[in-house]
């Protein structure tokens, strides 16, 4: 594997669960394979369990981790082709990956969408820009549409609680004061698609996912009937596909409650915006992951390097 920019890059999740289990009980069993190499964490937006968990994951192996907060630290970068750079930009993509590839032995990436420009988003045009200009490998840290290494860490932390050989999973919308991106319920999609779930997804009309993504996993506009019988769910508010961007609903009956999920697990990537998101029953009960989930963070992001690391 030379990137990791989509959950589709995992090939057996299963067994890269195993290895992400094994890393978590020996962090410092690899911290050979990273001696004098140097991580790029380049960051177009704000970030707190994405950075640190990278970072320290990194820092598991023996790397030595570089971070730039781009949007305020660096000059503005121009992504287009063939554009008369006479604005606000001053440096082309095509010099700035190639002279982090200089820095870096990998470079990783995150970036938010516009969610006004539905075919720039789609076209993922930092972090592709990335792959195509630099000379060493691009990790996502979250993209427009994905976010693979927070879909990975669901898939090993379902796996580490579930007592059942096929829990069912439920991936709920819920309310939020602002317009959100699709990335997390993109990529948590497809890591429950990989795996042996009984999955459905709960939301209101007019807030499916993109298709080409869901396909054929059952959708619910009924969030009670959805939760029936749920082992394990995972709350994330995103905004309107179809209506690109907009929030169409932001009154609270889709909030999560303990009336709601009774004894289910509950999942949530954070942050979190309590008693709007989740009501604080859930969040703070026995049967929540959350913190569970952010520590997972840090082996998902080690597995993805060593595997990098292994490869280059």
């Amino acid at each position: 594997m030379k990137n990791y920019i989509s959950i589709s890059d995992i090939e057996h999740i299963d067994n890269w669960i195993l290895e992400a289990k094994e890393i978590k009980r020996k962090p410092l069993s690899n911290n050979h394979l990273g001696k004098n190499k140097t991580l790029g964490l380049l960051f177009f937006n704000s970030s707190l369990r994405t950075r640190l968990s990278t970072q320290k994951a990194a820092l598991n192996l023996g790397m030595d981790p570089i971070v730039m907060n781009v949007s305020g630290d660096a000059w503005g970068i121009e992504f287009g082709d063939g554009t008369v750079m006479n604005g606000n930009t001053a440096e082309h993509i095509k010099e700035a990956a190639a002279v982090v590839s200089q820095y870096c032995d990998i470079i990783a990436v995150r970036a938010f969408p516009t969610l006004t420009d539905k075919e720039l988003d789609e076209s993922e045009q930092i972090l592709n820009s990335f792959v195509q200009f630099a000379s060493v490998p691009v990790v996502s840290m979250e993209s427009a549409t994905g976010h693979p290494l927070q879909g990975l860490t669901d898939a090993i932390t379902i796996s580490e609680n579930t007592t059942k050989k096929k829990p069912k999973v439920v991936l709920s919308w819920a309310p939020h004061v602002k317009a959100l991106p699709h990335a997390v319920g993109n990529s948590f999609v497809q890591a429950m698609q990989k795996m042996d779930v009984e999955f459905v997804i709960a939301n209101p009309e007019g807030y499916n996912l993109n298709p080409e993504i869901t396909k054929d996993t059952p959708i619910y506009h009924n969030q009670e009937e959805a939760l029936k019988d749920a082992d394990f769910v995972y709350t994330k508010n995103w905004s309107s596909y179809e209506d690109y961007g907009k929030v169409l609903k932001t009154d609270l009956d889709w909030m999560i409650t303990k009336d709601k999920i009774g004894d289910a697990k509950f999942m949530h990537c954070l942050p979190v915006r309590r008693n709007v998101v989740v009501e604080d029953a859930v969040l703070d009960s026995d049967n929540s992951l959350v913190i569970e989930q952010a520590n997972n963070r840090t082996y998902a992001a080690q597995l993805v390097l060593k595997k990098i690391l292994e490869n280059n």
